[in-house]
């Protein structure tokens, strides 16, 4: 069964291509896209997957609001950050389990979603 993800960010192009990316791997599979924080957290609770890739600026909550949320009511799912931004290592303390930068290939991205499934809640960057 492949691992589900939740792709999260205000930009359709960047959810277009991530979900372009898993379509062609079978150990993944897009379950749901959510453009806002608010719409993030409701999916999770509705869909359940196995890890969300979180954009750190989005309007409403931000990546970091949103992920906190998303620990409260799920605290298994592994959460990734995927942004242009740097990213402080106190993200950890907001739940993510890795970050990759945007200017990182697409298929360092899936790396690391692996990666994050056999996690065992080290911190990871690829910023």
């Amino acid at each position: 069964m492949p691992a589900r993800i939740l792709l999260v960010d205000d930009h359709e192009s960047v959810r277009k291509g991530v979900r372009t990316l898993f379509a062609n791997d079978t150990s993944l599979q897009v379950c749901g896209e959510a453009q806002n924080g608010v719409d993030a957290v409701r999916m999770v609770a509705e869909l359940s997957p196995d890890v969300v890739i979180l954009d750190l600026t989005m309007p409403g909550l931000t990546g970091f609001q949103t992920a906190a949320k998303i620990r409260e009511i799920a605290p298994s799912i592994r959460i990734i950050f995927f942004t242009i931004h740097d990213i402080p290592s106190s993200a950890w303390w907001v739940g993510a389990d890795a970050c990759v930068s945007k200017s990182a290939t697409l298929e360092e991205l899936t790396l690391t979603v692996n990666r994050v499934l056999k996690l065992s809640g080290k911190f990871q960057s690829t910023v």
